[in-house]
């Protein structure tokens, strides 16, 4: 069985492409070149997809002792992430670039050149299962399960793809790295968006999309608090930065509740009013059996909310159990098996708003 092993540069992958030898796969590995400009992306220990990365996983290659590719697919990933990135927020809502990359990059593009190549599967490093079903399950070390950046793979793709390291902890899978003399061992994790070189995602997005001034105002009296440059620079939930003139009447912190890109209108209002009971999801995908009771994740590593989910061919609804704030449009929304099998992923949708129980349509 020809295996591609996709090595990011980083230990999770190391490790995962090493185990797939011991298994007896015919194991080639392949890094994936995602910047136009490397330079412009986050570099050295906070790296994702850089030169260094590069090097690391030739390293590593070398020492697992497979063949090694480095595969150009910036073009893609700026088309069908960074463009995508942009376009999200101008419309006022909050996308999630890792699930999005693993969505069109590494398991569409990479996915189907690796078949047409006459591999037969994609071994990666993400911390998730693959049980004797074939259905995507969480990882067995809770913080730092990625089940939830994975569910928006079809069923089609998880037949053709392998997670080796779903069954070790991330400090684990650092003890192998240097049983094995993998010089990544100690590399910390990337973090942040590796597009964005200086963490300033606002300033970024102000280079693209220009000042748009407009007005941030008050839920309740419709009262204009102040000004801002760009709706695109907000998040429902988000507290700092508001740049708001006064404070509360009752001295209590506002925080975003919705932005309006037509109006380019953000609007502010207690913590509270954040609280929502009713999630709707758009384009939503199936791996497992839909149910009529789920359990709901709303935001990576973020809680899990009992739900009564109502699913259909164009959308999926979750009514809570009970209110969660700050749920953002552009987020994915993950639905797991009710226990005692929780940590089933059954499937995915793209959050399309939100409304409090007595709004609910």
């Amino acid at each position: 069985m020809r295996v591609l092993a996709a090595m990011s540069g980083g230990v999770d992958s190391a490790v995962a492409a090493a185990r797939a030898v011991d298994a007896g796969y015919d194991v080639t590995g392949v890094h994936l070149a995602l910047a136009r400009n490397p330079q412009t992306y986050r570099s050295g220990a906070r790296g994702c997809c850089t030169l260094e990365d590069a090097r690391d996983a030739r390293r590593a290659a070398d020492v697992i002792g497979i063949p090694f590719y480095v595969w150009d697919l910036a073009d893609r990933f700026h088309e069908d992430v960074v463009d995508d990135f942009v376009a999200e927020y101008a419309a006022g809502r909050t996308p999630n670039p890792c699930v999005r990359c693993n969505e069109k990059i590494k398991f569409a593009a990479v996915l189907d050149r690796a078949m047409a190549l006459g591999f037969d599967a994609v071994v990666t490093g993400h911390h998730a299962r693959l049980d004797g079903q074939g259905r995507l399950r969480r990882s067995v070390d809770a913080g730092k399960d990625q089940s939830y950046v994975l569910a928006v793979l079809t069923a089609e793709q998880l037949r053709h793809s392998m997670f080796p390291l779903g069954d070790t902890t991330k400090a684990g899978v650092r003890e192998e790295a240097a049983r094995r003399g993998l010089a990544v061992a100690d590399k910390p994790d990337s973090h942040d968006i590796c597009f964005i070189a200086d963490g300033d995602t606002q300033g970024w997005l102000r280079e693209r999309l220009g000042s748009a001034p407009g007005e941030i105002v008050d839920a309740a009296t419709g009262e204009v608090l102040g000004q801002h440059d760009g709706a695109y620079g907000f998040t429902v939930g988000q507290r700092k930065g508001l740049r708001i003139d006064r404070p509360a009447p009752d001295g209590r912190p506002r925080y975003v509740l919705s932005i309006t890109p037509v109006s380019n209108t953000v609007t502010v209002g207690p913590a509270e009013a954040l609280e929502v009971s009713t999630v709707y999801g758009q384009r939503p995908l199936w791996t497992g059996e839909p149910r009529v009771r789920a359990e709901i994740q709303l935001r990576a590593h973020g809680e899990v909310i009992p739900a009564s989910v109502t699913a259909s061919a164009d959308g999926l609804v979750a009514a809570l159990d009970r209110p969660v704030r700050g749920v953002a449009a552009g987020q994915a929304m993950v639905a797991y098996q009710p226990d005692p099998d929780g940590d089933i992923v059954l499937g995915s949708a793209t959050i399309s708003h939100a409304e409090r129980l007595a709004t609910a349509a």
